[in-house]
């Protein structure tokens, strides 16, 4: 008979399920290092990034407790996608997203390359970073959450395929429609994002 560790996912979710403990702790043990690394990648934050995945397998626990967990062989990336929200609710309730990347001088979509930028720059700048946010709430949610994940985080279509759930041809095409999408936006208000 195979052991625990050997099991797979499906198999260790409808252990867990039938009552054995172990099977939970074989999961979380199996798939902590990828699910923790993908939570501190977005909070950088040690202590807040414990708490979410904490929160996290509460979810996971509850989910599976109440039988509605649907198996399909995805349980990992289902667990990512709780983690994900989580995260996405984080930064909700302390009214900030994170920016990719810091550097001297924040660039979105490589506009601005000086990072010796005067003070009127700097106010240019500045305004065309909240120009953009503004074109980024046109967008609808899907397409949206897409390019904040590959512009802003630096995610791959596979990850972002991952945590939102999607195949990656359903990835790919959202960010191309959000391009498209922001191109009209940026046609209609006439915005120029240059300084």
């Amino acid at each position: 008979m195979a052991t625990t560790i050997e099991h797979s996912d499906a198999l260790l979710v409808k252990d867990y399920v039938a009552g054995n403990e172990k099977a939970l702790e074989t999961l979380i043990k199996r798939h902590q290092s990828r699910i923790y690394g993908f939570i501190y990648s977005k909070i950088a934050d040690s202590d807040i990034s414990n708490d979410i995945f904490q929160d996290t397998f509460i979810k996971v626990i509850k989910t599976l407790k109440n039988d509605s967990y649907n198996e399909e062989g995805k349980f990992l990336p289902w667990v990512m996608r709780i983690a994900h929200n989580l995260i996405i609710d984080h930064f909700r309730r302390n009214k900030k997203m994170p920016m990719f990347r810091e550097t001297e001088s924040f660039s979105i979509f490589s506009i601005m390359s000086d990072d010796t930028l005067n003070v009127e720059n700097q106010i240019i700048s500045d305004q065309v970073e909240c120009d953009v946010r503004k074109l980024l709430d046109e967008l609808p949610q899907d397409q949206k959450e897409v390019l904040l994940m590959r512009m802003y985080q630096d995610m791959s279509f596979k990850e972002i395929a991952e945590v939102t759930g999607v195949s990656i041809n359903t990835s790919l095409g959202r960010m191309r429609y959000a391009l498209m999408n922001l191109r009209k936006v940026i046609d209609k208000h006439q915005i120029v994002l240059t300084n």
